[in-house]
């Protein structure tokens, strides 16, 4: 939801363009995380692919934060810290399903 309101107040420019990749992320984390939550057997490899989507958010942020995208530093600095809080959280939900790569960063193809 947050993330609804810092895109709003993006540029024109800026708001139709990482604006929505932004939306569409923040949705598309969400989704991963509902995914892994009901999932019973496969959990590691929908946590792992919330891993991968995460990574994809932060450096997304980053590239909004150094185009000038967020009308501040603060806004920047707010959405980096939950998406690195969730990142944490998911490392922790990675360790209790006793995943081998949990801590470990995975590679792209």
């Amino acid at each position: 939801m947050h993330i609804e309101k810092i895109a709003r107040n993006f540029s024109r420019y800026h708001k139709y363009t990482l604006g929505t990749d932004l939306r569409n992320k923040s949705r598309g984390i969400l989704e991963k995380i509902i995914k892994a939550n009901n999932a019973v057997d496969n959990r590691a490899v929908h946590l792992l692919e919330l891993r991968q989507e995460l990574e994809s958010f932060k450096v997304l942020a980053r590239l909004c934060h150094e185009s000038g995208g967020f009308t501040s530093t603060r806004s920047y600095l707010h959405v980096a810290e939950r998406i690195t809080n969730i990142a944490k959280q998911n490392e922790g939900w990675l360790k209790r399903c006793g995943t081998k790569t949990a801590g470990i960063k995975s590679r792209r193809k």
